[in-house]
């Protein structure tokens, strides 16, 4: 689903005779990874961060609903059959210690710790999957992982899309509070990280 904004800036843009920067190249794994992002558009259609009792492995909320988390750990879970509930939880339990205290947590909880984006910060770090945060929009590559804060204090997460707005941004696939939805929005809060995870072979 494109940003209508995109689209009228296309519309503009074609009038003019002008075209839209190229589109990065996706590696196959990242273009399944944002397939699998995008598929949640109209699906996800509520941001609801209650916690809820979850199977494991494999344990999601309906998908109706989710917080921003969501989006990435149902991405990667459709596209590439990879469990960020279960590989988070592993990890936390063998080095509890590495992970955030804000919670008062004193034992791992798989129901919540993949959920939170502090987590999934530091579980992605712990698998050498940061990356330096680029200077410009036109570095980001297509199924990077960003996280920055809203408002400057709230954690948000979401993935880096293969389609550019007409300015070069880069669009990105999120549930920032109405569902998941394909915006340009990686420039509207501090960016407070980028990382890759198994996007390679």
């Amino acid at each position: 689903m494109a940003d209508r904004r995109l689209f009228i800036a296309g519309l503009a843009s074609f009038a003019f005779g002008g075209c839209a920067p190229a589109a990065a190249a996706a590696s196959d794994r990242a273009a399944r990874l944002i397939a699998a992002a995008r598929a949640q558009i109209g699906v996800t259609v509520r941001y609801d961060p209650a916690y809820s009792r979850l199977d494991f492995p494999g344990g999601d909320v309906p998908r109706s609903k989710g917080v921003c988390t969501d989006v990435v750990i149902r991405a990667y879970r459709d596209a590439l059959g990879i469990d960020l509930q279960a590989l988070v939880n592993a990890d936390m339990r063998r080095a509890f210690a590495a992970y955030p205290r804000r919670w008062g947590l004193t034992k791992t909880d798989r129901n919540i710790d993949h959920r939170r984006v502090p987590n999934l910060q530091t579980f992605f770090k712990r698998a050498d999957a940061d990356l330096t945060i680029p200077l410009r929009q036109s570095d980001w590559q297509p199924g990077d992982i960003f996280t920055c804060l809203v408002g400057g204090t709230l954690p948000h997460i979401g993935i880096v899309s293969d389609q550019r707005s007409f300015t070069g941004a880069a669009l990105v696939i999120h549930n920032i509070g109405a569902g998941t939805r394909e915006e340009s929005a990686l420039s509207d809060h501090r960016i407070t990280g980028r990382y890759r995870f198994r996007l390679d072979g």
